[in-house]
């Protein structure tokens, strides 16, 4: 794979996020791919398909927190990173790369632990019944292992990204998906170990993504390597990547805590089935929010680089090109689920009872989909400018403030469809007050910042 890097402060702007965004995007497009490949198999395995993709719906907040603290040093790093090689100081840049290395590294090991030693009663929190509870405990066991391959993947890659190498950065998730995807088959049905299979096939993908970003980290091809000295974790920077990171931890982990309180109320409600459907429905939100993802973690080292080199310009012309993107796609992906539901529900598993409930279900979980663009799109702007306060803030205040409290009021009246209809709720209040904040924040300081440097 060629080392191809984009230089952030040449050339339009939309080309530069575009050429992170589509080697980005197709990253995603494969990772998902390869964690939806796990679902389609584990609900086609005979005679347990609709309990086992439940038991898998069931590790989800696990897997969540994961992620969120993959984010923390990794979302907090990466931008700080991109600043300050925007503004020329490449020691500093390799000094917050080594702190977040540093501690993916301890915080994963301290998780591994943690978990499995409480394994069993965190299950039953997350929504476990006795009959789901032996296929999810199987699955978390085995992904457990494999947790400092995970959280140097998905932490780590920002930084390769972040100095301009998509292509490099895609072949983090090829090469895991690739294995993946050639493991489940034969690890799931060919020798009958079911959804501990699966999970054994991601650690082992895991592992490989994990050794190739280490690889290039520290080999001579990338701009600023990880080196020894600079691992060193010293408490102000640590400060500055923590201050950062915790949107992205907290939109990771808001969405567990969400994650918990739908398969809880849900069990109550409608028993194993409607957490298995809430598995689905997880599972095509992941498709469709995929090219939004693509694209805003490629505006976001673009954004964060022209913002340290003053270039504001570019940082305007950065905003309103994710933005636009992020709010048609998904209005192009609405009108896909309103016209195919029982096509996505079937990808998962194609048991009736399940499609009846899948599909009645979408038409109020996904109704104005396009309002979690605004989201995306201010929130991730938020990031890239360092602006860590109000990212954290809006965070919080969808998941936490607004779609746990509906999640556990709205059923009372409504049963089940209240709980489906918290969150297009929270969309359309937490999106709209989320971007509009950034635009009234945002853009005038940019322009200010623009006229005294004329």
């Amino acid at each position: 794979m060629s080392a191809h890097r984009t230089d952030f402060s040449q050339g339009k702007v939309s080309r530069c996020i575009l050429d992170l965004a589509v080697p980005m995007t197709l990253a995603q497009m494969v990772s998902l791919l390869y964690n939806i490949v796990d679902r389609m198999y584990i609900g086609r395995i005979a005679g347990s398909g609709d309990l086992a993709l439940t038991g898998l719906g069931i590790c989800f907040p696990i897997i969540m927190i994961l992620n969120a603290f993959a984010n923390l040093y990794g979302m907090g790093g990466a931008p700080l990173f991109s600043m300050e090689r925007g503004a020329g100081n490449d020691e500093e840049a390799g000094r917050l790369m080594g702190t977040s290395f540093s501690m993916l590294l301890l915080t994963g090991t301290a998780l591994m632990t943690l978990c499995l030693v409480f394994l069993r009663p965190v299950l039953y929190l997350f929504g476990a019944s006795d009959t789901t509870y032996p296929f999810a405990r199987d699955y978390a066991v085995i992904y457990l292992c494999g947790t400092i391959f995970v959280m140097i993947s998905l932490g780590m890659n920002g930084f390769i990204n972040a100095q301009g190498f998509g292509r490099i950065g895609m072949m983090t998730s090829l090469l895991g998906a690739a294995v993946n995807i050639a493991l489940d088959p034969l690890l799931i049905f060919g020798l009958k170990m079911g959804v501990r299979g699966a999970a054994l096939a991601t650690v082992f993908s895991q592992f490989l993504s994990a050794a190739w970003v280490f690889g290039f980290l520290s080999g001579r091809r990338t701009l600023l390597r990880i080196r020894l000295p600079f691992m060193r974790v010293e408490k102000k920077r640590l400060q500055k990547i923590v201050s950062l990171g915790l949107s992205g931890f907290m939109m990771q982990a808001t969405n567990s805590v969400v994650q918990i309180v739908c398969n809880n109320t849900l069990q109550t409600y409608g028993g194993d089935l409607y957490v298995g459907v809430m598995t689905v429905m997880t599972s095509i939100r992941e498709i469709f929010n995929m090219p939004v993802m693509g694209m805003t973690n490629a505006a976001q080292p673009v954004i964060s680089f022209n913002y340290g080199a003053k270039a504001y310009e570019r940082v305007r012309q950065a905003i309103v090109f994710v933005s636009v993107f992020c709010v048609i796609s998904c209005l192009f992906f609405w009108m896909l689920i309103l016209l195919f539901p029982e096509f996505f529900v079937r990808l998962f598993n194609d048991e009736p009872e399940m499609i009846t409930a899948s599909v009645g279900a979408i038409h109020i979980y996904f109704f104005g989909l396009f309002l979690m663009a605004l989201q995306s799109a201010g929130q991730s702007v938020f990031v890239a400018l360092g602006k860590a306060r109000r990212a954290v803030f809006f965070s919080i205040f969808r998941k936490i403030i607004i779609v746990t409290p509906l999640t556990l009021l709205l059923p009372l009246r409504f049963g089940l469809n209240g709980i489906f209809a918290a969150e297009p709720i929270s969309n359309l209040i937490g999106g709209v007050a989320c971007y509009a904040t950034m635009l009234v924040t945002v853009l005038p300081e940019l322009r200010r910042r623009t006229s005294e440097r004329r």
